[in-house]
């Protein structure tokens, strides 16, 4: 063990994890274009495969009504 200690200071801790904030910050940044453009395609696939099932189910359940003059 050393006999030197030194003490961390509340600025020390501070700018450590400002630094570490930072590295993380410009990850998400780098990260953040490409995560929106998937969520995008993912919603627009989502929503077009409700609209075919809800059409396709209507298509079955629906009653065909025929109406003849005597």
């Amino acid at each position: 063990m050393s006999d030197q200690t030194t003490k961390i200071t509340p600025a020390d801790l501070e700018r450590k994890l400002r630094a570490l904030q930072g590295d993380v910050q410009d990850a998400v940044d780098d990260k953040k274009p490409a995560v929106a453009s998937i969520a995008a395609g993912a919603g627009v696939v989502l929503l077009l495969l409700v609209f075919f099932l809800g059409k396709r189910a209507g298509k079955k359940r629906s009653a065909i009504v025929e109406i003849r003059r005597i």
